[in-house]
């Protein structure tokens, strides 16, 4: 499993808060890709996330993967390449954040209510979803990530957690 790289060193944070390239498709075989989402799918589920980008795991592609509960409760798996967000709306939420890459740590963050993402699937295909609440939250959440920020730049306080080791 790929190991979620965390803000634990000045280099992985430098690494962490640098923008993401756009993925170039025509550099990968279908199978390369499919590989790569199952490989992403598996370490944010490894390490218990609803979201990872490729940078938490070392790969500095625009690339991030989501899985969400839906209106039914089932939960509903995205694999988005090249996101873009647009439609912010002007009503915002603020809600306890935390991230794999800021082990420890969580804090109250103001995000748009409503977003709409545009990018492609795994396919290659233009996709398009509006969002709103925790999916809009994660998607505002792994598209920062891509663009080199993380959650501790726009929550309003930050909270440690006490972890201890169980033995």
């Amino acid at each position: 499993m790929d190991p979620i790289v965390t803000i634990a060193t000045k280099k992985s944070e430098q690494f962490l808060r640098t923008p993401t390239k756009p993925f170039n498709f025509s550099r990968f075989t279908k199978v390369e890709v499919r590989n790569l989402v199952k490989r992403m799918r598996e370490a944010m589920r490894q390490a218990s996330g609803v979201g990872l980008s490729a940078n938490q795991i070392g790969l500095s592609w625009r690339i991030f993967v989501a899985q969400v509960p839906d209106a039914d409760g089932k939960q509903k798996f995205y694999a988005v390449f090249n996101p873009t967000l647009s439609r912010p709306s002007k009503e915002f939420e603020t809600t306890e954040e935390g991230c794999l890459s800021v082990p420890g740590k969580y804090g109250p963050t103001p995000r748009h209510y409503r977003v709409t993402l545009t990018g492609f699937d795994q396919y290659n295909r233009p996709v398009k979803i509006k969002a709103w609440g925790l999916l809009a939250r994660v998607f505002q959440h792994e598209t920062d990530h891509l663009d080199g920020k993380l959650f501790v730049d726009r929550a309003e306080r930050l909270i440690q957690i006490e972890t201890r080791d169980i033995k």
